[in-house]
């Protein structure tokens, strides 16, 4: 055999077996954010079969660019031990007590490591176009290339089966959206839909992005910025202390109802 057919096989090869690995979990993460990271961390390592959906080719959602393109971010006191789980580097600001900055590049990618470290799947360039609906509950995922959702090509999709769905799409909240259009089911919000983002107001942004997050309807949860647009929160911009402690509550939620 050629080096070419030894190099295409085993990429084939390969990913054929994770890809399969992956049609069956106990958790799927769609959007891989810094919450969705930090979920499938946690999840994975208490032994939960978690796989992250990503549309785009890099994970790492909104973090990469930091503020505005300067690629710094800042994280407060309370998430520094997440950092720390995931060996980050911070440094603390001398005018601010409380707050500390850290390279935006480090962070994505340094979350992004330590969640396939800990066992979670991640499968880019997929895109989450329904969810597999059964007996009353969220069951799954219908998933596509998102070349191919970009293309707009008629091309059937394939099914993940998940017994927990975590919406980390970010401001969208696509899944949820998705349950509430095409389902037809009612969230547990004041409205039993989905209220929508506030504008920016940092300290009660951070805050509710932590309180929003939970179980929304039986198996489907939401995190990070898609809790916050579910129920209405502030937005906050580049501070990520909510986000990061919105993973971990989530995976800490699915953890315990596992058990």
């Amino acid at each position: 055999m050629s080096a070419e057919n030894i190099i295409s096989t085993a990429i084939v090869k390969s990913f054929s077996e994770k890809f399969i690995s992956g049609l069956k979990l106990d958790v799927a993460i769609v959007g891989g954010g810094p919450s969705a990271l930090v979920a499938a961390h946690d999840l994975a390592k208490a032994g939960l079969k978690t796989a992250i959906f990503e549309r785009k080719l890099s994970p790492g959602g909104g973090t990469w660019g930091g503020g505005m393109l300067f690629n710094e971010v800042v994280v407060q006191d309370e998430a520094l031990n997440i950092l720390d789980d995931f060996n980050i580097t911070h440094k603390p600001l001398s005018d601010a007590k409380g707050y500390h900055t850290l390279d935006s590049v480090e962070m994505a990618s340094g979350l992004i490591f330590g969640a396939l470290k800990a066992g979670a799947k991640i499968f880019n360039s997929i895109s989450v176009e329904d969810l597999v609906f059964k007996d009353g509950k969220v069951n799954g995922l219908v998933i596509n290339w998102t070349a191919i959702e970009r293309l707009g090509l008629h091309v059937d999709p394939l099914t993940v089966i998940a017994e927990n769905v975590i919406d980390g799409t970010g401001h969208p909240s696509e899944i949820l959206n998705l349950a509430v259009k095409k389902a037809k089911i009612k969230l547990s919000t004041p409205t039993g839909d989905i209220i929508g983002e506030k504008p920016m107001w940092v300290e009660n942004g951070e805050a509710s992005t932590v309180e929003n997050t939970r179980e929304y309807f039986p198996n489907l949860y939401a995190c990070g910025m898609s809790a916050n647009n579910v129920m209405g929160g502030y937005r906050m911009g580049p501070i990520f202390g909510g986000m990061l402690m919105s993973g971990r509550k989530v995976a800490d939620l699915i953890i315990h109802k596992e058990k």
